[in-house]
Formats: structure tokens, sequence, C-alpha cells
């Protein structure tokens, strides 16, 4: 079977997510999916279904669990087909529990994704322990269907904070929340939102990472899903429909968030292949 590998949210090789994607006529057994994405070892695993040249149903495995929705992987899978296998500019995913998400493809080679909005609600009354996932303060405290997401007072927090991974272990529990802590980067002639800055940031409307230990992903180099949850609460702060983020991690990635009507979010990145090859399972 042909197997792709593509750095997600990023032009260049070696930044933004890697991502394996393999595209089926069937799905393969379970087990076997499962399998494949552990031995890569990466964030994600996408195994993609072709239902017709527009259509294709899409799985996403971490090397641990398959999980209900990643963003990264997504990106890579559409540029993977628009790439090789459709000549179509627009092309739907079709996902379990989530619906239809739209992709196209740009001149540019800039792939717009339109997602449902996940939107968090800001806790008052939260775990304690969540002021020990990282060493920074915390100012507030949102939650939505994917994760906590910390709001830092300013980006150097956000870069520079040391995540205590048995603690957001232990956070998660049986629902399998990962956290998530975001902090703004506005321009000093906003002083509304009373958010701190680093020069070297002030081109991106916020800055966030994410961690995910218990599915086998401390830090996840760009996380798509998130933003779906990310760019509404940012969206309402900045007082703004067009946002752009910057996810924090040792690669980083650029994401591009555009918030639409009946609550949807386009989110949009470009992708680099990286690698393709035969993989060989008996």
């Amino acid at each position: 079977m042909k197997m792709y590998q593509v750095d997600a949210f990023s032009k260049v090789l070696f930044q933004g997510n890697p991502a394996a994607v393999l595209v089926l006529d069937q799905w393969l057994d379970v087990s076997l999916m499962q399998n494949i994405a552990a031995e890569n070892n990466l964030a994600e695993t996408a195994f993609v279904k072709k239902m017709d040249d527009q259509n294709y149903a899409i799985r996403w495995f971490s090397p641990e669990v398959e999980v209900a929705f990643c963003g990264h992987a997504t990106l890579a899978s559409a540029f993977v087909l628009f790439r090789d296998f459709t000549s179509a500019k627009c092309i739907n995913f079709h996902v379990k529990d989530l619906g239809i998400f739209i992709v196209h493809q740009a001149e540019d080679g800039k792939i717009h994704m339109n997602f449902p909005i996940r939107r968090p609600q800001r806790l008052i009354e939260y775990p304690e322990l969540i002021h020990q996932a990282i060493d920074r303060p915390i100012v507030e405290v949102y939650l939505n269907a994917q994760a906590y997401i910390l709001v830092c007072a300013t980006e150097a927090d956000v870069r520079e904070a040391q995540p205590n991974f048995d603690v957001i272990r232990s956070l998660a529990g049986p629902d399998l929340l990962r956290t998530a802590i975001t902090a703004a980067t506005i321009k000093e002639s906003e002083p509304s939102l009373d958010v701190a800055i680093t020069a070297n940031a002030a081109d991106y409307d916020f800055v966030s990472r994410y961690f995910a230990p218990h599915i086998g992903i401390d830090e996840d180099p760009v996380t798509g899903s998130l933003h779906t949850g990310l760019a509404p609460l940012w969206a309402e702060k900045l007082g703004k429909n067009q946002l752009v983020a910057f996810q924090a991690s040792a690669r980083g990635g650029e994401l591009h968030c555009v918030m639409k009507e009946n609550e949807r979010v386009e989110i949009s990145g470009y992708a680099k292949l990286f690698m393709q090859a035969e993989i060989i399972v008996e």
C-alpha cells in the first residue's frame, strides 16, 4: 500500500505537523490501522476511503487510539488527494459524529477547511489541579469538547511554559480531555484586553500550545482541531472574525482562521510532501 507523509500547516519541510496518509478503496481492519499508526509514531495517521472523486470518508489514529477529529491530518489528506487522486478543487470529508467537512484548494496551493465550531465555555469552578498543569500563572480556564483551555497573561508564558505531563494525564481522566494553553498577541495600541505581548510575535492574533500525553502525544506540533475552539474564543476577545494564529511548538505552524455563519469556522494552511513509500503488510 502506498503511504504519504506530509508536513501540514507549513510551506517548508521540517516545520508544521507531520501526518501519514493512506488512501483506500475499503477500510482496513481496525487493529491493522492502529498498528500502522503505532509503527509510524506520528501524532496522527489518516486513513481515507474514496466514495467518489469529490467525497471521501476519513478516520484518524494516534499511536495509541483512534481519535474523533484531527485537523492537521485532514489538511495532509486533502493535500494528497488534490495532488494525486482528484482533479476537483473542492472535496467533502465525511466524518462520523461531525458531519461533512468541506475543503477546497486555492490557486496558490493553500487549503481551506470548513469545520464545525467547538465553542469553549468559561469555567468558574474547575479542578484545582489545573494550576499545576504548567509552571506559569493561569488567567482563565475554558473547556470545550476537546480540551481544557488555559488562558495565560502573556505570549512569553505560553512559549516558555513547562508542562507537567503527569498532571495533564490525570486531568484527562475517563473523558480523555487534552490540555491546551493559549495567549493573545495584540498591538500595544489595543490595551482594552489587558494582555501583554512580545515583540517577536506581534504578527499573530494569538499563540497556543497543545498537550495530549494520554494518547501518546506529549506536545502536538500544530493542532487544527484545537483551533475550532480557540478561533471563536479569540474572535470574541479581539472583536474580529479573521485571525492569524501560531502554534508555538518546537516545529511551529501558522493557521489562518475565519469565522463563518451557522457555527462554522474556516481553518486554512499550506502543506509540503516529505515522503511517499510502499508499506508491506501481510
